[in-house]
């Protein structure tokens, strides 16, 4: 394949928080660590939107921004049924999600539409959730933090994986998986901490062009890495080190 990935990272500053938007540079990075080209297509306005994705990051923002952003992600609805229709990998993390959503509740009681591209809406949570989460998933265990002040109910879909550690949805669940759409609360950013995800998307993305995933060598060091810094959050919340 000579064309290189195009991974699409949407609204990376409005929707950058936690270093969310850098999850598309992980995938950009350990795509070129299996010798496959990528680049990180920054889409700021539907102008920006270019002609193929082969993955898509979407970040978190804060509440004072949820409806700018939705404003400017509702220009490009279309665009994103249509990549999760055909199976495109796209990461959704904390309110990045919630917009893809039916709605997202806000304390007050007012309620900020969302674009329907996923069943379910988020809630108001009776505490706001900040602190390390743990997840075990069918990727391996995921650590990362949240930091957010509402659930996730009404999912027509499976789980990312189950909460050993935090809050995640409520309910002793995290995530959302829908086709290759996976939407989480976990920050980090989640791709760096966890690289078994990251390389689930990259393996989802190269299937729809016919080619087979192999991680680089390099990314034995980084995993290593990545790992290291996950153990002591497990030990400290009472799990085992990997």
């Amino acid at each position: 394949m000579t064309t290189a990935l195009t991974i699409v990272s949407l609204l990376p500053e409005l929707l950058g928080t936690n270093g969310d938007a850098a999850n598309a540079r992980v995938l950009a990075q350990r795509s070129r660590w299996a010798g496959i080209d990528a680049h990180v297509v920054d889409v700021r306005t539907v102008d920006d939107l270019p002609e193929r994705a082969d993955a898509v990051v979407i970040g978190s923002g804060s509440d004072s921004d949820l409806v700018t952003a939705r404003d400017i992600l509702a220009t490009m609805t279309g665009h994103l049924r249509t990549w999760t229709t055909e199976g495109v990998p796209v990461l959704a993390v904390g309110t990045g999600w919630e917009l893809l959503s039916w709605g997202i509740e806000l304390a007050d009681g007012s309620v900020i539409e969302g674009l329907g591209i996923v069943a379910g809406r988020a809630v108001p949570l009776a505490a706001r959730a900040t602190d390390d989460v743990i997840v075990a998933t069918k990727h391996g265990r995921l650590v990362g933090f949240e930091n957010h002040a509402r659930g996730y109910v009404g999912a027509e879909a499976s789980p990312l994986g189950r909460v050993e550690s935090g809050t995640g949805n409520g309910g002793g669940l995290e995530g959302l998986v829908m086709g290759n759409l996976v939407g989480t609360h976990l920050h980090g950013p989640v791709l760096a901490r966890n690289p078994g995800l990251a390389d689930h998307l990259l393996r989802s993305a190269l299937v729809r062009l016919g080619r087979a995933y192999t991680p680089g060598a390099h990314t034995v060091a980084v995993d290593e890495i990545a790992r290291a810094a996950r153990n002591p959050i497990a030990v400290r919340l009472g799990l085992t080190a990997e």
